[in-house]
């Protein structure tokens, strides 16, 4: 597959479902090389097949984001099949259910932190080295709309995507003059399994908080992370793109 990514390597967590999967095929379809990674064997194999049946290169790699000896093992096979990697999108999360806060059980709370920010930082964590060694590279980190905005009753999820968010901008002042740049994506809501398995009268609510009347499709928020690790984004770092209809501008 000819793109505006031939020739390059990209990682994605997460890549089994939704928007991850999104992100891997759009990644596929520029030409890049593709690892697809997530804890779901199914569905990342799945992933998988769906970019070989278009004509691009693919491997699963099984992980738990939450433990450094599999991220730290993701990033090192990455590396010894194709031999560096220039994107990665650390998408892998949980929502991990709602309750307000003096509510929230604390293993719920620990697990939400575990995946959706300490996955986030360890997939950094041994990104960055790989990228270094080439002279550089792009991550996208997936954080929400919950990230630069409050909502309730999601007491870890929404702490843990503002972390993110934090977590962005510091890595990115980091290595701003070492060719490594650093954003997030923070989409609004999107039409994932996650939410088509919910009651019609659900999906009409989420759609009403959207101002401009639907809600977004995994492949936008893909459009997004291409962007962000694109060329035409050689100046941006350390940005949380919201890509959410312009909810939280309300």
């Amino acid at each position: 597959m000819a793109g505006t990514m031939s020739g390059k390597v990209a990682l994605v967590t997460g890549a089994g479902s939704g928007i991850g999967r999104a992100i891997a095929l759009r990644f596929a379809k520029e030409g890049a090389k593709v690892v697809v990674a997530d804890i779901v064997v199914e569905g990342g194999q799945a992933t998988v097949e769906m970019i070989h049946k278009a004509g691009g290169e693919a491997f699963f790699v099984k992980v738990d984001v939450s433990k450094s000896a599999e991220v730290a093992g993701m990033v090192a096979e990455t590396v010894e099949k194709y031999g560096r990697l220039d994107y990665a999108a650390n998408n892998a999360g949980i929502d991990g259910g709602m309750a307000p806060t003096a509510d929230y059980p604390e293993d719920s709370f620990d697990r939400v932190i575990s995946i959706n920010l300490k996955g986030v930082w360890l997939g950094m964590k041994y990104e960055i080295p790989a990228m270094l060694k080439q002279g550089g590279g792009a991550i996208v980190n997936t954080s929400s709309v919950a990230g630069l905005i409050a909502v309730p009753n999601l007491i870890a999820y929404t702490a843990s995507k503002h972390a993110v968010v934090g977590m962005t901008k510091a890595t990115a002042l980091e290595y701003a003059k070492m060719g490594i740049r650093v954003n997030a994506v923070c989409p609004g809501l999107i039409r994932t399994p996650m939410i088509e398995e919910g009651a019609k009268e659900v999906i009409a609510a989420y759609t009403a908080m959207e101002p401009i009347g639907r809600l977004g499709r995994p492949e936008e928020i893909a459009a997004a992370v291409i962007w962000l690790c694109s060329d035409e984004a050689s100046y941006v770092t350390g940005l949380p793109m919201a890509v959410d209809g312009a909810m939280i501008a309300q």
